[in-house]
């Protein structure tokens, strides 16, 4: 792999929801401005791992974490670490469309309105982030005549890219994506993983899919998981064709039981 710089690096990362051990020792690397899909399957804590990049999993409580996870070089864990400015840098989509039961418009600038101070949300500033927005994720030209339509009776494609534009006027370092394609149809599934190929680049990308072919089409590099521990890190090509660990060539092969 490169030595380009990382986005993400945990060291001895261990999480439990109660008495259970989900993430076992979890020592990562994740390039920047990269593809990178968390493979394994259910239950080997792919999900789980995605989470503590932006501390959503200390949502829900009795969940107890140890070891570091270093976002752009600074340690989530530190005191002087805000939440809010944290999962600002480090945006998240999630498995189904979500977006708010407001327009389309309204969607866009939601965050910008909770996060800026009054003074500086202008109309031509929000109509300038929602064009900018809109145009990344490939939808203006689609919904620019449609902007005060609720957002909730869009397409299901429209609706997860909508909620991927919704996260861009905050200017986020790394974007996560739990499943983002899983309840889309065939079109709308190649429609969001050639978005994330647009925004290859611009941002760093980490991806949870249990679809093989998708993780193989649409990722710069892999991680394998299994029982809460990384038993793979590498190229995606490498890793279908030539992985390392009779573990991982089960799985890939779907010899896994």
């Amino acid at each position: 792999m490169s030595d380009a710089p990382l986005a993400i690096e945990t060291k001895g990362l261990n999480l439990w929801y109660g008495s259970f051990q989900a993430l076992i020792d979890v020592s990562i690397g994740i390039r920047d401005g990269i593809i990178t899909s968390l493979i394994g399957p259910s239950g080997c804590g792919k999900t789980t791992l995605l989470r503590c990049f932006n501390r959503v999993n200390e949502r829900y409580g009795n969940v107890k974490t140890t070891g570091e996870i270093r976002v752009l070089e600074e340690n989530i864990y530190a005191p002087e670490v805000s939440l809010v400015e944290l999962r600002k840098s480090v945006g998240m989509v999630f498995q189904r469309p979500n977006p708010l039961p407001i327009s389309v418009y309204d969607n866009v600038v939601f965050g910008l309105r909770i996060h800026s101070p009054r003074k500086e949300l202008s109309k031509p500033r929000l109509d300038e982030a929602v064009e900018k927005a809109l145009t990344e994720v490939g939808l203006w030209n689609d919904l620019k005549d449609r902007l005060d339509t609720q957002a909730t009776s869009l397409l299901l494609e429209q609706q997860q890219k909508l909620c991927l534009a919704r996260l861009l006027p905050l200017k986020p370092d790394v974007i996560l994506m739990d499943e983002p394609a899983s309840a889309l149809d065939v079109d709308g599934t190649r429609a969001i993983e050639e978005l994330m190929f647009e925004l290859r680049g611009r941002y760093t990308i980490v991806i949870v899919t249990h679809n093989m072919a998708q993780a193989r089409r649409a990722s710069d590099e892999c991680i394998f998981m299994l029982l809460g521990e990384v038993i793979e890190h590498t190229r995606t090509e490498d890793l279908f064709l030539s992985p390392q660990n009779p573990k991982t060539a089960e799985y890939v092969e779907g010899r896994y039981a």
